[in-house]
């Protein structure tokens, strides 16, 4: 599972970072839209704007010899997948609370992870598989209709888009060489899109100090520094194993909102994230 070059101990703390940054980008993104007056797409541009600013800030310090490299006949579906996940995982808040929300886009994310290293043909053993079944039968548990919560059918297929493309952006991940550089590019890449989409989409644009404040640590903090640490991860990980620890990301969600936006906990919620978290290290336990 890891390569050999890998130290577990530095691993498992970038990984541990990596989860609560990806994380807390609900907290950040569901308290900016309902708290502070700003609207998604406004969210979305000062997030991935913020974000590259950093990010190139970050490269020019690291590098004696600073050069971004965009060339416009290179790689642009990683930037595409991070665009996609970026602006429907924002329009999607708009209806959805922040814990119930990251369920969703990390249920999605790993079932479309699995399909793939299906695909690539990726070992998973009967441990692993029994353990995929536990976490994902919390979820289901979780996300059955009940009078607890009602979810929109729009906001979800949102939600679903915005998963399969952060699975992709991160299946992707897994070939760089330099997770800096690559992501630098990721995040400049992105503000195309954004122009595109506002001409053609964004209207009734609004926007705080606050909800900018909040898509400036989203940005910044969460998104650049947190997607860096997680492509650094990816390198020393099976695509199927980084679809099982992402299930851990929900359950951070969860409760972060709980605590900081006043989300309820319920039966359901205890129990689902329970079973979330045993098949999560069924599925990653080694005695080594």
């Amino acid at each position: 599972m890891l390569e050999k070059k890998a130290n577990p101990l530095n691993l498992f703390f970038l990984t541990v970072i990596s989860l609560i940054f990806l994380s807390a980008n609900s907290i950040f993104c569901r308290a900016a839209l309902v708290d502070y007056n700003i609207d998604a797409y406004t969210f979305t541009f000062f997030r991935l704007f913020f974000g590259s600013i950093t990010l190139v800030l970050i490269l020019l310090y690291t590098k004696k010899k600073f050069r971004l490299d965009i060339k416009l006949k290179g790689n642009w579906i990683s930037s595409l997948m991070l665009f996609l996940y970026a602006i429907c995982f924002s329009y999607s808040y708009l209806n959805m609370e922040a814990g119930i929300g990251t369920l969703i886009l990390f249920a999605v994310v790993q079932l479309s992870m699995i399909l793939v290293a299906i695909l690539k043909k990726e070992k998973i053993n009967l441990k692993k598989s029994l353990g995929i079944i536990i976490a994902f039968i919390g979820l289901i548990y979780l996300l059955y209709p009940s009078k607890e919560f009602s979810l929109s059918m729009f906001h979800v297929l949102l939600m679903v888009i915005s998963g399969i493309a952060w699975a992709f952006y991160t299946i992707i991940g897994k070939s760089s060489t330099d997770a800096l550089k690559d992501t630098t590019i990721n995040f400049v890449k992105t503000i195309p899109y954004l122009i595109v989409f506002f001409i053609i989409f964004a209207q009734d644009l609004k926007y705080s100090s606050g909800g900018i404040f909040l898509a400036f640590l989203s940005g910044s903090i969460t998104s650049a520094i947190g997607y860096v640490l997680w492509y650094l991860v990816l390198k020393n990980i099976q695509i199927i194993t980084a679809s099982v620890i992402q299930l851990i990301v929900p359950v951070l969600a969860i409760i972060l909102s709980i605590i900081l936006l006043d989300e309820k906990l319920t039966l359901t919620l205890i129990i689902s994230t329970a079973m979330i978290l045993g098949g999560i290290f069924i599925s990653i336990y080694k005695k080594n």
